[in-house]
Order: C-alpha cells, then structure tokens, then sequence
C-alpha cells in the first residue's frame, strides 16, 4: 500500500487515477479483495472521511465518466451519509457503543480465558489464515479492503466469540479512515444489531473465491445466530446548523470535516486548526492522518481567505473572536469538546440535503438521494 498522504491534492490524484475503474469495473470487481495494492476499490476513504475531498466531486466524477454506469459506485458514496444521518439521529446508540466498551473491557480484565482469545486476535495467532493476516495488514497499512472489514468483524464476533465493542473500537482506532457512524454501524450490521435478525457469517468458500485463493480458512462458524437485540433508540431528526455570527469570526478546522470550503463563508479574521481527534491511544498512521488534513486545510484557507493560520492541539481558550466550524458529528471528537463551549457549528448543505432520509433502512436514502440532491446541483444517475 502506498504512504498515506494527507492533502487535498494528493485524494484528487488518487481519485482521478481511479475514476476509469468507477463504472462497469467497479460494479464487478469491487468485492474482490486482490492483495496488497488495492485495484478494486478506490482507497479514497481516509481523504472522504477528513473531507478533503468531498463526496459530491466523487459522485460528479463518476457520473460524468461513466453515466448509468456509475450506479454502483455511486450508491456506495451515499451509504456514507446514510451510516452518517442515522447514527446524528440516534446519538444513544453512540452512548451505548462507549458503555458497552467499558463493560469488555471490565469482562476481559477478569476472565482470563476471554483475556487469552484476545490476545490471540490482536496478535495474529487465531490459526485463521486470512485474519492473522488482516491483523498484520491493519497494523502495517491502518487500511482494509471493506468486505475484509465485514469477514473479520464476523470472525471476531462469531468464531472467537469477542465482544463486538472492542473490535470496533479496535478498527476506530488503528483505521486511517476510522469513522465513528460507518465503524460502528457496520460492526452492529455484522452482528445483526442495526437490522433486527439480519448478520453476517463469514463464510470460507467466499473468502477464497473473492480473495482469488489466497487464503484457506479453517473452522469458521457458519452457523452462528445473530447477536441478542439490544432495543430500538429514539429517533431525534437532525437540527440544522447554528447561526453564522455577524461581523469578525474565527475559522475552527478539525478533524471530523475539514471542508470549510462547502460552507460559502466570507472571510475569517484568522484560521485554527485544531489538530486534537478525540482518540488519544490511535494509532501512529491515524494519528498522522488526521493531524495532516487539518493542517493541510487551514493552510489553503488562510491562504484562500488571506488571513493568518494557527494550529492548536486542543480546542482552543474562547477569546474575542467568535468561533465558526464545520459541524462535529456523534464520535470521540465530538465527545471531546468541552460542555458550554461556544462554537457556532455549521451543517454541510450535502449533509442536510441526505441526513434526513437516514430514519430507517438504506433503501430511503439511495431511493429519494437523487430528488434531495438535485437543488444542489448535483445530478445523479438512476440508482
């Protein structure tokens, strides 16, 4: 896998690189996970999930090079502000991911059996070719193909039988793209807790078929029942953004959406770049990742705005100037701003335009996406 560079620039070399392989390609291959140098998929996530490049140019780039048949890609763009949309919707399911890490982490401090099979998945010593590879590989890379993702989290929940919470907090944090809604929601669909009764069991005949035979698992539990449900969550419909404050502001960029640039500002009286994650213990790829789009942002803004840039650990001390920022979604980092802080958040007009429709299932999302995005002048193909 190639270094992970975070610029603006460096996301649209990669994406324009890749947006031959955004139709018929995409659609046949994409499940395909071929080795070390992804060919099937974009790899484009961790410079989407720091919104260094923006999900409509990725959404206009296929469409204009592959038009009907850019559907697929397409419809996989959107399940991001689905996972996005329903989890702003439903912040107890967030709360409950964070309790429910705590208990693991209080089960395994006194079960020395669960203590052991843990160490053995972190480590690569399961047996199970294919993880102890995919183990190795998200330690060396901080990246998976995704349907990688969906075989592991189902080995881990289903074969080693671990608790769902820390490997998805293990993903959060080791991920270059680690993302609090698609991390969380897709760890729940694996084990049948965001659809009542619908998992998924990794199964060995498909891992060699879409791996091209590189591995060979043994003793997969093809069997497994889905997780216990654990219960709806309230559905509270996402409010919009706080008010722009008049006169002199400044621009807060963080790690959770970088893209000031959706937001039609005028020009700040100064550019922070807040470098702070909400994930003290991530990993050094993550971490680097995310500390490298901030800065990389506020570095273009200043110079956009004409305005002098500051880069800041934490968030900052209130002073004279107000404080404007790209909306914080549910996640570590949103957990992490202060109680009363007075930051006026901004909602990205994709954002509102999509998070609505994501009350239920993603059908709603990918069938009304092309209406809702319309008065954005963005233009869908017929998904």
């Amino acid at each position: 896998m190639a270094q992970w560079e975070p610029t603006r620039a460096a996301g649209l070399a990669r994406a324009a690189a890749f947006a031959p392989n955004m139709g018929r390609a995409y659609a046949a291959r994409r499940n395909y996970d071929s080795g070390a140098q992804p060919d099937t998929v974009s790899a484009l996530s961790p410079w989407v999930r720091r919104r260094l490049i923006a999900e409509r140019e990725l959404l206009e780039m296929a469409r204009a090079a592959h038009g009907p048949d850019a559907a697929k890609f397409v419809s996989e763009v959107l399940w991001r502000a689905y996972f996005k949309g329903w989890l702003e919707q439903r912040p107890e399911i967030w709360e409950r991911t964070v309790a429910g890490l705590d208990a693991a982490r209080s089960a395994v401090a006194q079960d020395a059996a669960l203590a052991q099979r843990l160490a053995a998945a972190i480590e690569g010593r399961t047996g199970i070719d294919c993880f102890d590879a995919w183990i190795a590989q998200l330690r060396a890379e901080g990246w998976l193909h995704n349907h990688a993702r969906m075989w592991f989290a189902s080995i881990w929940i289903f074969t080693l039988r671990l608790p769902w919470e820390l490997g998805a907090d293990l993903f959060l944090r080791a991920l270059v793209d680690g993302d609090a809604a698609s991390n969380t929601l897709s760890w729940r669909w694996v084990a049948g807790l965001h659809t009542r009764g619908k998992h998924y069991l990794a199964r060995a005949e498909n891992i060699r078929r879409y791996t091209d035979g590189r591995f060979d698992p043994q003793g997969l539990d093809e069997e497994a029942e889905p997780l216990p449900y654990d219960g709806d969550a309230p559905l509270t419909p996402p409010t919009p953004g706080d008010a722009m404050p008049a006169g002199r502001y400044a621009l807060l960029i963080h790690a959770d959406d970088t893209g000031y640039d959706a937001l039609d500002l005028p020009p700040p009286a100064q550019v922070i770049g807040v470098t702070a994650h909400g994930l003290a213990d991530a990993s050094a790829a993550a971490r680097s990742f995310a500390e490298g789009a901030v800065a990389d942002a506020a570095a273009r803004a200043g110079a956009a705005f004409g305005c002098p840039v500051a880069l800041v650990a934490a968030w900052p001390e209130p002073g004279d100037l107000p404080l404007v920022a790209p909306w914080l979604t549910v996640g570590p980092l949103r957990d992490s701003l202060p109680d009363g802080y007075p930051l006026a958040q901004l909602r990205n007009p994709y954002d509102a335009a999509l998070w609505p429709l994501a009350t239920a299932g993603f059908f709603k999302v990918k069938s009304r996406a092309a209406g809702a995005l319309a008065p954005l002048g963005i233009a869908l193909p017929a998904l």
